[in-house]
């Protein structure tokens, strides 16, 4: 994953790749604050992600530093994840591991932050005795005082709810040393009430962030050197900000692409998460007028049966979703799609799941992130409907939407063979350090020679293709 002065920050080393089971580690700052320190993990989706930078900020300026070190660490955290019931599991995992850093400093304070701290509150403490601090997703401004608190020997917690924060005012701590890409969060909460999910119960209502503040973030990361930002919201689409001066118009997540695109044509935008519903032509047009604007949409089916979808609230049918990703293939001929699909739903037959399977075969999207159903405590889902589809029942159908989607990455990345694409460099590919790895403007993660071409990390090659894996594209340097 992905990322302001290096030589102050920690930095963070991704230790698992699974899309909504992440798993970010904190490395010791190459230039220690102080002799306080702190080790965070984040777990789950890239704004649990970005929500450790702006801990790690506040933290900073508290006088800590990030280590690589359990035993070193005077705080520990957890950015926890409720999205599916194994990544919760694992937090506990984790936290059980800690409880010997624990008995071997009793000074060691532990913390839980994010959603899963968000659901389950003070049952928390209750449950796992050795947490000493319990923060939502809202409230780590409060972190410096929780910590004094928790320090007194008082555990505690904070996990209201706001309608208001952004933490536009906050310039994030960046934890990935890569140097070329950044998260920028754009917005928080959610304000669909998809059955599934936990999101609008742990993250609260939609509140989009100040315009000015996103773009100066934007311009001093790419004066800094980074080339890529890449804005994230639950749902950015549906970004809209009223300037407090009632004669200035509104911005929109087409106005705020096209703004952030001229800040320079070096610089990458990209985006995530779109909602099927909330994705307008002109985002289309904004993206397809902008060379800078990745040409690459993730965009969520969830389901390909229309039953299950409206059993989901989702608010879109199956053809209605197939007619949105023939838009985009007329607007954006060449953009990346990539989904999410959830197999087992409550009441979902066989003929329903039939539906998926063939909807999945026509999208034949780039790539795609599958679950089979989870249910989460506190979901309307959960108070709605039964959970009746067995274990095995979800797993085998969830394999046959796996091989699907194999097949389709198969053929798609086969199809850039003999294609140049724009490559931003990332750095060295884990492999060799002769080649260079980074992405194109679909997302797709291309390897080549370095050569005698003398490019560096955060420049731009042209790649021509000349092999392909299922999930890698592999070619050489064309002139440039």
């Amino acid at each position: 994953m992905l990322h302001e002065n290096l030589a102050e920050i920690p930095v963070i080393k991704k230790i698992d790749e699974t899309r909504q089971g992440e798993v970010f580690q904190a490395i010791e700052s190459e230039t220690p604050v102080s002799g306080k320190h702190f080790y965070i993990e984040s777990y789950g989706c890239a704004m649990n992600f970005s929500d450790s930078e702006v801990v790690a900020a506040i933290l900073q300026t508290e006088g800590f530093s990030a280590t690589k070190s359990i035993e070193e660490a005077a705080l520990i955290f957890i950015n926890t994840c409720s999205i599916r019931e194994k990544a919760e599991q694992t937090v506990r995992q984790r936290l059980t591991t800690f409880r010997k850093a624990k008995e071997a400093n009793p000074g060691l304070l532990i913390g839980v932050l994010g959603c899963m701290a968000e659901r389950l509150k003070t049952k928390f403490l209750e449950e796992e005795k050795l947490v000493d601090i319990v923060v939502g997703p809202d409230a780590y401004r409060s972190l410096p005082a929780v910590i004094a608190e928790a320090k007194g020997g008082q555990k505690s917690v904070n996990v209201l709810l706001s309608r208001e924060e952004t933490y536009a005012d906050l310039s994030p701590v960046r934890l990935d040393s890569n140097g070329v890409s950044a998260f920028v969060s754009i917005m928080r909460g959610c304000n669909n009430m998809c059955t599934f999910c936990v999101v609008p119960f742990t993250r609260g209502r939609e509140r989009s962030r100040n315009a000015h503040s996103i773009l100066k973030e934007c311009r001093e990361l790419f004066e800094k050197g980074y080339r890529e930002v890449i804005l994230l919201g639950q749902n950015v689409d549906s970004y809209y900000w009223q300037p407090e001066n009632q004669d200035e118009n509104p911005v929109t997540f087409a106005s705020l692409l096209e703004q952030v695109a001229g800040i320079a044509p070096l610089l990458r935008v990209r985006f995530s998460t779109s909602h099927p519903k909330d994705i307008t032509d002109e985002v289309l047009w904004t993206m397809a007028a902008h060379h800078n604007i990745c040409k690459n949409i993730h965009f969520p089916v969830q389901s390909g049966s229309t039953r299950v979808l409206e059993r989901m609230n989702r608010t879109y049918t199956r053809e209605w979703y197939m007619h949105r990703v023939q838009r985009i293939r007329e607007i954006l001929p060449d953009c990346g799609l990539s989904t999410d699909v959830i197999t087992g739903f409550c009441g979902e037959t066989e003929e329903e799941h039939a539906d998926t399977l063939s909807l999945m075969k026509e999208m034949c999207f780039d790539y795609a992130y599958m679950y089979f159903y989870s249910e989460r405590p506190g979901t309307l889902a959960a108070r709605r409907y039964t959970d009746d589809v067995p274990e095995d029942v979800k797993k085998r159908r969830l394999q046959e939407v796996i091989e699907i989607q194999n097949q389709s990455s198969r053929s798609v990345y086969a199809g850039d063979v003999g294609k140049v694409w724009e490559v931003l460099i990332e750095g060295e590919s884990k492999r060799s350090a002769d080649d260079w790895h980074g992405r194109n403007t679909q997302n797709k993660m291309v390897v080549f020679a370095k050569g005698n071409f003398g490019l560096k990390k955060g420049e731009y090659a042209q790649v021509l293709i000349e092999k392909a894996t299922q999930g890698t594209l592999i070619g050489r340097i064309v002139d440039q």
